[in-house]
């Protein structure tokens, strides 16, 4: 069996932070996901209990924080 053998790297402060941009389909794509939360919540909560923690936890561990579906070019969308 091989060694690993690992070299510690410092980071750089002076290294600049990658912006990032809000893709539009990523946003349709979490818009999507709360319809379809909020479609399954009021057509029979306790029967789509099971589909709306599975479509709830995709949406809480596979979207950034920093794009919501309520806001699309920094600005807030209407309930409607």
């Amino acid at each position: 069996m091989g060694k690993v053998l690992t070299i510690p790297v410092i980071p750089d402060p002076r290294r600049s932070k990658r912006q990032t941009t809000p893709d539009p389909r990523y946003v349709e794509g979490q818009h999507y996901l709360v319809k379809a939360i909020e479609y399954l919540t009021k057509a029979d909560p306790a029967g789509n209990r099971p589909a709306i923690e599975l479509l709830s936890e995709h949406f809480r561990t596979q979207f950034r924080m920093s794009d919501s579906p309520l806001r699309t070019n920094g600005k807030l969308l209407e309930k409607k």
